[in-house]
């Protein structure tokens, strides 16, 4: 199930999202898109003591534990918004249908946030990831920059024998951003564990916005009779039967206790997660992920 197409050019992919995503998204979600995404400044100004409505995020602990009270950093609103994008490039994010797998669903993703923040001229950057950082773009904005985006999301991304460890670009998160930002963490979460920590501190550094992108397949496998499935991360082949009811029943529940582990370990994080389907529309996805949004700051 992985994509073998000839891949659309990043101009092509952004005209069309011009066309079919963003002029909708225009008339949905009317206003600045930041506020959609963003709740707070990203300066810091001041320290003040807690007061009971207080986003306990922003609760600066060094101070606390040495005044022994509560103290929170107070922000003020910076006119220039900073976007990073950390994107997982393992080999498991090509998995999905050969037109549309997880990664082309993350390359429309990002190419519509970065069209709709740079072009009121806040600026985006990204750090590309795949065990390893393949690359880190700096923050710009402008459409050329969208088209950077786009051109090296489009790059195969290439295995590397071993088990993704999504550690490694959290921390690269933590240390390349600097500055109070929003970020983006576009992943399918397939990962060896371990990375809870470094997410929560990332969360309480930063307004972050974590995503998963999903295949259903993944979740339940079709009646399709006997396939070769191939572990995208090592490279492992098993013949399988999927028209075998006992099989299919066991891997959906194997795909349900991965599904419970993963939402502990975001429950221990204390980040919630956004989860995108490969098939769902990418208009619904962004207005549903937005809609949560601004319910959750109530």
């Amino acid at each position: 199930m992985h994509a073998s197409a000839v891949q659309p050019t990043p101009e092509r992919i952004l005209q069309r999202l011009d066309w079919q995503v963003i002029r909708r998204l225009d008339g949905l979600l009317q206003g600045d898109y930041r506020t959609l995404f963003y709740g707070t400044g990203i300066d810091f100004a001041d320290l003040r003591d807690y007061q009971p409505q207080d986003d306990v995020r922003h609760i600066d602990w060094n101070v606390t534990a040495r005044m022994n009270t509560p103290y929170v950093r107070q922000y003020v609103e910076d006119r220039e918004l900073t976007a990073w994008f950390l994107l997982d490039r393992s080999p498991s994010m090509g998995f999905g249908l050969v037109d549309r797998p997880k990664n082309i669903v993350q390359t429309e993703f990002v190419a519509t946030l970065s069209r709709l923040l740079t072009r009121n001229g806040n600026r985006v950057g990204a750090i590309l990831y795949n065990n390893a950082i393949e690359r880190t773009i700096p923050p710009r904005s402008g459409r050329n920059q969208v088209l950077r985006l786009a051109h090296e999301l489009l790059k195969p991304a290439t295995s590397t024998g071993a088990e993704t460890n999504l550690t490694g670009l959290i921390h690269a998160g933590l240390n390349s951003v600097k500055r109070r930002s929003l970020i983006f963490l576009i992943s399918d979460f397939i990962s060896a564990p371990g990375w809870e920590r470094p997410l929560a501190l990332l969360s309480q550094r930063h307004e972050l916005v974590a995503i998963r992108l999903y295949d259903p397949r993944e979740v339940e496998l079709p009646d399709a009779g006997v396939l070769v499935l191939q572990d995208a991360e090592t490279g492992e082949q098993l013949f399988v039967d999927t028209s075998d009811p006992v099989f299919r029943r066991r891997f959906a529940e194997i795909s349900a206790e991965r599904e419970a582990q993963l939402q502990t370990s975001l429950k221990r994080a204390g980040v919630a997660l956004y989860a995108i389907s490969t098939e769902e529309d990418l208009v619904s996805a962004i207005v549903r992920m937005t809609e949560l949004r601004k319910r959750s700051r109530r």
